[in-house]
């Protein structure tokens, strides 16, 4: 009886409140945030990132030309032959190999490097960095490459001699375990070379970020924020690493061009990612996916291989093929890309429905997917948004936070926010 009479006294003094979350319309209180972003501002964030959906096709189109160009001019014979001139050693020509091709594919892949990272992105406005600065990022990236490719070549193609029927398996498998090495290292070792991190400065807002984390169970001794202006005017935050290298880091225009409610919003996102074990379980999709394209590029290669001995590659083991399989991974990721976007997004929306729970800031976290906009369509249909964002859109995550608040908040009140889009 006692029980029966203390629920009956809570839920009377719950009434009012849950009578104003009653009143709290969620399509009015998305469309608020929806209806900032109009005329100019909103036709450039359209156009940016649809004119990203021709660039997996043409990404696509343009490695095939340049991989196929160094088959059928046999430069890519040349280079093996090269290799070989210089060192008996089978496990150095194929390292040899390695460095004289990413050298060549790079300078070829140049003048696309170029537009897509720097010209385009400078048209709309997203570039912080001059060209010469951006040329110095991009031969730190290139030295990079040179070093794994060096070693992923001795391996993969010691694979493929040694296992002749399963290599395209085993080759997968070690394809993530690169993958999986790289981003172990990449918060001690590579990006480092790219930005300055240093601690989020003691303060209220670091003081709120430690106690949404403790309270979920996550280390915060260190919370990292990156110099990402030097390079761009996007906001972002990212869990990296894996195992012991795991870290939260923002970037400084989180900082500095969002409010608290916003940091800490996008802060609970983050965390999300590392609660919900989100780097392993990529990697494990991504693996997934490695396996079903080397298992295609181990069907038709050897195939073309022999209908083309004007290539002068001699068979699949033979260093030779390199341009032949990453071309054929290119017309691959136009096919998976859906499947890959799919995979992210979802972690994504998990991620945010956590980061909701945990920073419980729905409005912070709407304004932020409304800044986001300055390169991501903020509206887009549902088989668009399927197809080609490997986030949820904008819309689609401020009726989440908007539907959170309802649910959330008694005295849920539909806000009128103010925000200016360049």
């Amino acid at each position: 009886m006692t029980r029966m009479i203390a629920a009956a006294c809570v839920a009377a003094l719950l009434l009012p409140a849950v009578a104003a979350a009653k009143g709290f319309d969620v399509d009015t209180a998305t469309r608020a945030y929806l209806d900032l972003l109009t005329g100019p501002a909103r036709a450039k964030s359209d156009a940016y990132f649809e004119g990203g959906y021709w660039l997996i096709l043409w990404n696509a189109v343009v490695a095939i030309i340049v991989y196929g160009a160094l088959l059928a001019s046999g430069g890519s014979a040349r280079i093996r032959d090269w290799a070989e001139r210089w060192t008996s050693r089978r496990w150095l020509r194929r390292g040899l190999y390695a460095l004289a091709f990413t050298l060549v594919t790079a300078v070829l892949f140049l003048p696309w490097t170029v537009w897509e990272g720097f010209v385009r992105e400078s048209q709309y406005g997203l570039m912080s960095q001059t060209f010469g600065a951006w040329a110095v990022d991009q031969a730190k990236g290139l030295a990079i490459a040179l070093f794994v490719n060096f070693w992923f070549f001795v391996g993969i193609f010691a694979i493929i001699r040694r296992f002749r029927r399963t290599w395209w398996a085993i080759g997968a498998a070690v394809t993530i375990a690169f993958a999986a090495l790289g981003v172990a290292i990449a918060p001690v070792f590579i990006a480092p070379l790219f930005n300055t991190y240093t601690e989020m400065p003691a303060g209220p807002l670091r003081d709120r970020i430690v106690a949404v984390a403790r309270a979920n169970d996550i280390p915060a001794e260190h919370i990292y924020v990156a110099d990402a202006s030097r390079q761009t005017k996007r906001i972002s935050a990212n869990v990296s690493g894996l195992g012991p290298t795991i870290r939260i880091t923002l970037n400084d225009n989180l900082l500095n061009r969002t409010g608290p409610d916003e940091v800490v919003a996008v802060m609970g996102h983050e965390m999300g990612h590392y609660v919900l074990g989100h780097i392993a379980r990529s990697i494990l999709g991504l693996g997934v996916l490695a396996l079903l394209v080397f298992f295609a590029v181990s069907r038709i290669a050897p195939r073309l291989i022999a209908r083309y001995p004007n290539w002068g590659v001699r068979d699949v083991a033979d260093t030779a093929a390199a341009p032949l399989f990453l071309a054929l991974a290119s017309a691959a990721t136009v096919v998976l890309a859906p499947a890959l976007n799919t995979l992210v997004r979802t972690s994504e929306s998990e991620a945010d429905a956590f980061g909701l729970d945990a920073a419980r800031e729905p409005d912070g976290f709407a304004k932020v997917a409304m800044r986001l906009s300055e390169y991501r369509k903020i509206e887009p249909g549902p088989v668009e948004e399927a197809l080609f964002f490997d986030h949820p859109s904008g819309a689609t995550r401020v009726r989440m936070s908007m539907q959170w608040k309802k649910d959330h908040v008694p005295d849920a009140r539909i806000e009128r926010p103010v925000m200016t889009f360049d």
